[in-house]
This record gives structure tokens, C-alpha cells and sequence, in this order.
């Protein structure tokens, strides 16, 4: 039987991975922020040490994109330095090693989907940490595997959104017959963190190493997904269009951040599904 080390495991994706992987039978080692510092060398060696799993799947790191503007400092401690060390650490100890990263590494401008050979542009500190982190964790360990995900929603909290993500806030919204004024200029691929953690148990077995794009197929609007999300609930809101000009923003995020899963398909491996299919399924999950 693996075991897999699964940081971050009280997460949105985190959660989904200890839950799938661990009906699959492998046994899991959930590790939360209350228990792990990722910035503590000694204790990343510690943990690898006393726990020798055979992969580790990192889903930790500081998210909130404003605050990662606020303090670019600490948002490259946890975003790349803390990851850059376990990368290192499970390489002399021959463990795979896998790392959760952002379609925010582009700066959105190409107006097609990003394919994995793309050279990053980020716009933003969050995007500029995560960057730097995929390449000093590919410096680190020549087998590890980086995977970039996008607008991802699942059934956990989600700490950088204040406990909901974006259809979860959503509902609440029009629950409370708010106006909601989404942009319709931003452009992304909303992607359950189940359907993420089901490929990733699909990807265990191939073993590739590299950057991998994992996001749903298709792309929407927020607006669209929105609209989606009241459509197949039923749910009357009062839901309009907005601009993301007619926001002020404190962190600038691209407009467009589609990613193509082209190394997914190169490897033989299911395509994700799509964004609808997704999301109707989670929100069947969600209204039970």
C-alpha cells in the first residue's frame, strides 16, 4: 500500500484528494496549516522523515492574491520557498513529489488557451510567487510534477474567500436577494476540486513528471458561470453584467486564463469533463 502525504489536507482540494485517494486504498497522511509549517525546514525533514511516504502532494500555500500583493515576502516564504525545500527534501529520499499551481502565472493577454510550453507572465505577486515556486521546485527534483489549476470550487472551506467560494457565495447572494453584479470580461475554466482529485488519482499511475494543465474543459465568463450556477438550481436572482473596470481592484488579475490540458492529452490520459457537466454535479451534491 502507498501513502501519500497530503499537505494543505483541510482544503478545498485537499480534502477532495485525502477522500478520494484514501477509497482508492492508499493510506493517507492529512496534514493541516495547524499542524505543518511549511516554512520550517527542520520540520518539512522531520515530517518526511517519521511519516517516508512515497508521494507527497502539496496543496498548501498562501492564496489571497491581495494580501500576496500586500506582502510579497511572505507570499514567496510560502509559495516558493517552503515548496522549493520539500521538493529538494523528497528528492534525496526518492519521493514523488507533486505541486498544486495557478493559471494566474499568465498574464492573460494571449486570447487563446495557455498550453503548458506557454513562458509565464504574471501579472501579480500571487501569479510572480507561484511562478517562481514551479521553477525552484523543478530545480530541486527532477521528477516532480507541477500541476496548474483554475477557478477551482469544492465542497470545503475556502480560506481565502472567506469560507465560500464562488458558487457557494453565489447562492448565499440571491438567497438573500442581492444584487449581483458579475463581469462578464474575465474569462476562465471553472474546475471542481473533485474532478481534479480524481485525475490525480488517474495521473498516480502514469507517473510524469513536469507541467501538467488539470482544469475543466471549456471557459465561461463569471457572468456565465453565474448564470449556470441560478439556471440549473432554479434559483431567482437578481443577476446583471458587469465590467471588471467598474470594480477597483487593489491586485490587477488576467483578463483571460484558460488553460489547455495539452500534456494531459499527449500522456493517453481521460480528458477533464466539462465545465457545465462539473458543476452540475457538485451542485447535485450541494442541494441534496
Amino acid at each position: 500500500m502507498k501513502t501519500i502525504l497530503i499537505t494543505g489536507a483541510n482544503g478545498q482540494l485537499g480534502s477532495d484528494l485525502c477522500e478520494i485517494l484514501g477509497a482508492e486504498g492508499f493510506k493517507i497522511v492529512p496534514l493541516t496549516h495547524a499542524d505543518f509549517d511549511l516554512t520550517d525546514t527542520a520540520h518539512l525533514k522531520e515530517v518526511l522523515l517519521l511519516h517516508k511516504p512515497d508521494v507527497v502532494i502539496n496543496t498548501a500555500a498562501f492564496h489571497h492574491v491581495d494580501q500576496c500583493e500586500a506582502d510579497l515576502e511572505k507570499a514567496m516564504l510560502v509559495n516558493c520557498g517552503g515548496p522549493s525545500l520539500m521538493a529538494k527534501f523528497c528528492d534525496n529520499l526518492g519521493i514523488k513529489f507533486i505541486h498544486i499551481s495557478t493559471d494566474y502565472v499568465f498574464d492573460g493577454l494571449k486570447n487563446a488557451p495557455y498550453l503548458e510550453t506557454d513562458e509565464p507572465k504574471p501579472l501579480n505577486n500571487y501569479g510572480l510567487s507561484k511562478w517562481a515556486g514551479e521553477k525552484a521546485i523543478l530545480n530541486e527534483c527532477k521528477n516532480a510534477l507541477i500541476l496548474r489549476v483554475s477557478a477551482i470550487y469544492g465542497k470545503s472551506p475556502c480560506r481565502a474567500k472567506n469560507g465560500l467560494n464562488f458558487v457557494q457565495l453565489m447562492l448565499k447572494k440571491a438567497s438573500e436577494g442581492a444584487d449581483l453584479k458579475v463581469v462578464d470580461d474575465e474569462i476562465v475554466s471553472p474546475t471542481s476540486t473533485e474532478s481534479i482529485a480524481n485525475k490525480i488519482r488517474e495521473i498516480l499511475a502514469a507517473n510524469p513528471s513536469g507541467i501538467m494543465h488539470l482544469t475543466s474543459e471549456g471557459s465561461c465568463s463569471w457572468f456565465d458561470f453565474a448564470e449556470e450556477i441560478f439556471a440549473y438550481t432554479h434559483t431567482q436572482a437578481n443577476l446583471s453584467r458587469a465590467k471588471s473596470t467598474d470594480f477597483v481592484a487593489k491586485t490587477p488579475r488576467p483578463k483571460y486564463s484558460v488553460l489547455d490540458n495539452q500534456k494531459l492529452r499527449e500522456r493517453g490520459l481521460k480528458p477533464m469533463p466539462d465545465w457545465k457537466t462539473s458543476l452540475h454535479h457538485y451542485l447535485d451534491q450541494l442541494t441534496k
